[in-house]
């Protein structure tokens, strides 16, 4: 089964990061937005596997203990994808983006109106769940 990993970037707004992906019909879900990320290389791990992905598309160089895993799950389509976290703050006005058309914050309620790339929607959904619940037990 091929691996890929993802991550889910969160800015202090608690905003999710999103690509635009290319308008390619050769390409999977072209046109939609989507979470960075992409497949591993032989003998990478996921976590380098998302660490090396960010640098190449957008030019951020993610130290690997800021990163912390989410999921894995075994897709539909044949992948396994493992889903890791991270916070930061970038100014997508002078942020590279070398893969797709553009980057967006979304917010949790923009997500929830938007139909994402790679079924995305509901994993996304409880992580913002997940949010509002450890914001008001903690």
């Amino acid at each position: 089964m091929a691996e890929g990993s993802n991550i889910i970037i969160r800015n202090a707004a608690n905003q999710i990061l999103l690509f635009l992906r290319d308008d390619k019909p050769t390409i999977p879900c072209p046109g939609m937005w989507a979470l960075l990320g992409g497949y591993r290389e032989p003998g990478e791990t996921p976590l380098e596997c998302v660490i090396r992905e960010i640098e190449e598309e957008i030019a951020v160089v993610l130290e690997p203990e800021a990163v912390q895993h989410y999921m894995t799950r075994d897709r539909h389509w044949g992948l396994r994808e493992h889903t890791f976290q991270t916070r930061l703050d970038l100014d997508l006005s002078t942020t590279t983006l070398t893969e797709g058309q553009m980057l967006k914050w979304f917010t949790a309620a923009e997500i929830e109106v938007t139909e994402l790339g790679f079924e995305e929607n509901e994993m996304l959904l409880n992580y913002f769940a997940e949010l509002d619940q450890s914001a008001v037990t903690n």
